[in-house]
């Protein structure tokens, strides 16, 4: 299960949730509201190391294995 950062689309808080699927519907913890991902930052494989070269868009990528 991935850690994803997220930002709150109401409030603008950014979080990390611990997500079954990059599909989830992930809400904020402080107003409720509905999140979207964040597709920047640091992105590590399943290895715990940084991934290289990884736009951490993972729907449509088949590396970091």
């Amino acid at each position: 299960m991935p850690v994803l950062q997220y930002r709150c689309e109401f409030c603008n808080k950014v979080f990390d949730e611990l997500v079954k699927s990059f599909k989830d519907e992930v809400r904020c913890p402080d107003c409720g509201r509905p999140a979207g991902r964040v597709w920047c930052g640091a992105v590590y494989t399943a290895t715990g190391k940084p991934a290289k070269k990884c736009s951490g868009h993972c729907e449509g990528c088949g590396g970091c294995k």
